[in-house]
């Protein structure tokens, strides 16, 4: 059968549904909070634990599983993160009290930990470099495309059958995806069955060259100041983009008075815009790289996403109508996915074959941001309460992380760094 897309693009597809799976399943539960906290009489602090559960497990698990993806390559790691979390989504339904239910969160942020950076593999290894933007464009546009729906799912699963539900058919959407990578996807386009000639050719000719023998280099990442650099930015990122995905709906209805149907409405722009700015972002970023090179490119459209986010956080805190708070958090997860995937593709910039490990060192850092604010945003509202208090301190993070795009260089990579006796930039 001869498909009407290139392999390759297929790859870009089956990527794109897993995204939108790790965001569906991540912002259930965010979605139904009310209604946990009511049936299991939570307060914003336990409940933040329960959502901060889960960012401290990606963390912890984010650089082993990125190093394991390069070792022996992403199929297996996609296929045991996959299974992993389904059975833990699952586990999260049954819960009866607060400690079965971070147990649960935890070991399934365990699970789901290394999404990213074996993504980020498959692509160094299946796109051309000129398509990089654009593939890493769609695999964010996936995790909007999950947290739109999730609501749409959710909110009347959730009203038919109570908040247990969902986790139940969530767990099993992702063993069914489960099922076709396991049939499907190969870790290199030289093992995979049907593609064409030209296209291999292709693939070969503009992708960086693999060498899975060559070791990682550990001294290198550990006194790279670039990659500190970018841990920090994306420390920042991840705290505004976890509020978005864990605090929002809560936000709307306890902050803002929204009901469930119109927090629904609201949740679901938010992330409709996000796929634009994802679309606006990968489209803008490839053409800038060609024609000002990387530094410029990723560095302006991280600049310009997380900058623009930060600021619209700050207004949505002071702005005193529930409609146009609402309105400047829409537009902010819109300049956040507008920027973020420039990160991705500075970790395959810089890491070279070590693009994994240097993507889940990122990531750790973002995970711990995001369990940080899980915490802290509930601790601050019980304190002062307000819900608004705590959008201050985010706003100005990711102000600073759209600073630290500055020192970023995605032109140095860090193994050749070393070995050549280059300064990185400070």
């Amino acid at each position: 059968m001869k498909w009407p897309i290139a392999y390759r693009h297929r790859l870009v597809l089956l990527l794109f549904f897993l995204a939108a799976l790790t965001y569906l399943d991540r912002i259930c539960i965010s979605i139904v909070g009310i209604r946990i906290k009511s049936d299991l009489h939570l307060t914003n602090t336990q409940f933040g634990w329960v959502l901060g559960a889960f960012a401290l497990a990606y963390a912890l698990f984010e650089v082993p599983a990125g190093w394991f993806g390069d070792r022996i390559g992403p199929r297996n790691v996609f296929l045991r993160i996959v299974i992993w979390w389904s059975v833990f989504t699952a586990l999260t339904g049954v819960a009866g009290g607060l400690f079965s239910l971070i147990a649960a969160r935890f070991l399934f942020g365990m699970g789901e930990a290394g999404t990213y950076p074996n993504s980020m593999i498959a692509f160094s290894r299946w796109l051309p470099r000129r398509e990089l933007g654009r593939g890493l464009a769609w695999l964010g546009i996936g995790s909007q495309v999950g947290s739109a729906i999730a609501p749409l799912l959710v909110v009347p699963l959730a009203m038919s059958f109570g908040w247990r539900m969902p986790f139940f058919v969530n767990a099993l959407l992702g063993l069914v995806w489960a099922g076709f990578c396991f049939a499907w996807f190969r870790n290199e386009p030289e093992n995979a069955k049907g593609i064409s000639a030209a296209e291999l050719a292709l693939i070969r000719a503009e992708r960086r060259p693999v060498a899975q023998e060559q070791p990682v280099p550990w001294k290198s990442l550990f006194r790279s100041r670039n990659l500190f650099a970018l841990m920090l930015m994306y420390f920042c990122s991840q705290a505004a983009n976890y509020f978005f995905i864990a605090w929002m709906p809560v936000y709307l209805q306890e902050a803002r008075h929204f009901s469930e149907s119109g927090m629904k409405r609201v949740v679901f722009c938010l992330f409709v815009v996000g796929t634009a700015g994802f679309l606006a972002g990968g489209a803008i970023g490839d053409r800038l790289v060609q024609r000002q090179g990387l530094r410029k490119g990723r560095r302006g459209v991280g600049i310009t996403g997380l900058g623009g986010c930060g600021l619209l956080i700050l207004l949505a805190g002071v702005v005193p109508s529930p409609g146009v708070a609402a309105g400047c958090l829409i537009a902010a997860n819109g300049f956040f996915s507008f920027g973020v995937m420039m990160a991705y593709g500075t970790c395959i910039d810089i890491g070279g074959n070590a693009s994994g490990t240097v993507t889940g060192a990122m990531n750790f850092a973002g995970q711990i941001g995001a369990f940080l604010l899980a915490l802290l945003f509930g601790k601050v509202a019980d304190l002062t309460h307000s819900l608004n208090k705590p959008l201050f301190a985010l706003g100005l993070l990711a102000c600073a992380g759209a600073l630290l795009w500055r020192i970023i260089d995605p032109e140095q990579e860090i193994s050749q760094s070393r070995r050549e006796g280059h300064q990185l930039p400070a």
